[in-house]
């Protein structure tokens, strides 16, 4: 997630009834009255969801990244006959008893700095915008409308800033025998050889695969947490297992163009050739013609189970933090007020 799941348009909640989990809607010993949390002061509420936001972006793909460089791996339309992998566990083990015990974690620091800011960036977007559409369509209301728009705009922020650094950069660090062996030689070897547009090559590709994802994801999520935590309470444990059943539907449907954004991150060049395609591939139908010639329908599923795998304990990571530290930043910060 971010992407790299992304969190999207409903966790920070609504002036009405909050979609998603938020903080105890009853007052009691350690919990938070709604009411008092939706009369907090407007910037400490921005900085409470840029903190939490922040902190969950980090944990999220920080956690799993071993897993994420398998996945990457297992998406190779033509991998080399020492990096073919029939599971996820095989792949880890062989990669670190021939490539050395880091090598899964090679291109971590760069994912490390792009996901505090950019789900910082996020929040702060998405709060700001939606308290002002909201005004507008539907005073004193929750308007569906200003969280699309707003949780839109804030996506596309949110993946300005880790488009370059987790997909181009990243991905390119954990392909088998990557010419790169640091971050900042990769960056500057793109930019020579490549350009500047090399590192959003895969922007357009990103946000249409986000789009899907972010609606299918919160459409199970939430559904879940009608079962499981109808009060929408701060509840832990539904927190995690809703997010982990939302992460794998959501990776599961969108992978196609999660192969998609791969082959145009990595810009693969046995694939390439095998086509005969010179200079770089680019476009959402370019990808999608070249998986097809390159593997037919089951090549839109190659890192299906990594996918997965991945963003099971991801989301469930992400929602999980995220919720914590909004409860407890905003329970800390009704403590101060006089």
């Amino acid at each position: 997630r971010c992407r790299r799941m992304e969190l999207g348009c409903t966790m920070a909640g609504s002036a009405a009834a909050p979609p998603g989990p938020g903080p105890p809607a009853a007052a009691g010993a350690g919990l938070l009255d709604s009411e008092e949390y939706e009369s907090l002061p407007s910037g400490v509420a921005l900085g409470t969801h840029m903190v939490a936001g922040a902190v969950a972006g980090i944990m999220e793909h920080t956690v799993m990244y071993p897993v994420d460089s398998v996945k990457t791996r297992m998406q190779s339309l033509q991998p080399d006959p020492k990096a073919q992998y029939r599971g996820v566990y095989e792949a880890l083990k062989k990669m670190v008893l021939t490539e050395g015990f880091w090598r899964p974690l090679r291109g971590i620091d760069v994912t490390m700095l792009g996901a505090g800011p950019a789900h910082a960036l996020y929040f702060a977007c998405y709060e700001k915008m939606k308290k002002s559409l909201s005004d507008i369509f539907q005073p004193g209301g929750n308007s569906h409308l200003a969280n699309g728009i707003a949780g839109s705009v804030a996506t596309l922020l949110h993946d300005a800033v880790m488009n370059p650094a987790e997909a181009v950069v990243k991905q390119r660090l954990q392909m088998f025998n990557s010419p790169y062996t640091s971050v900042l030689g990769c960056v500057r070897a793109v930019h020579r050889t490549e350009g500047l547009g090399a590192f959003y090559r895969s922007y357009t590709t990103q946000l249409t695969m986000n789009v899907p994802f972010q609606a299918i994801h919160f459409i199970t999520y939430e559904l879940m947490q009608e079962h499981l935590n109808p009060h929408r309470q701060y509840h832990p444990q539904s927190h995690i297992v809703a997010g982990a059943v939302a992460g794998a539907v959501a990776a599961a449907a969108t992978t196609p163009l999660d192969v998609c954004k791969t082959l145009l991150n990595t810009q693969e060049n046995t694939a390439l050739s095998s086509l005969k395609i010179r200079g770089h591939l680019s476009g959402m139908a370019n990808a999608f013609s070249t998986v097809y010639q390159l593997g037919g329908l089951p090549g839109f599923f190659k890192g299906v189970q990594a996918r997965v795998i991945y963003q099971m304990p991801s989301t469930a990571i992400a929602w999980s933090v995220y919720e914590f530290f909004k409860y407890f930043l905003t329970k800390r910060a009704l403590e101060k007020k006089p």
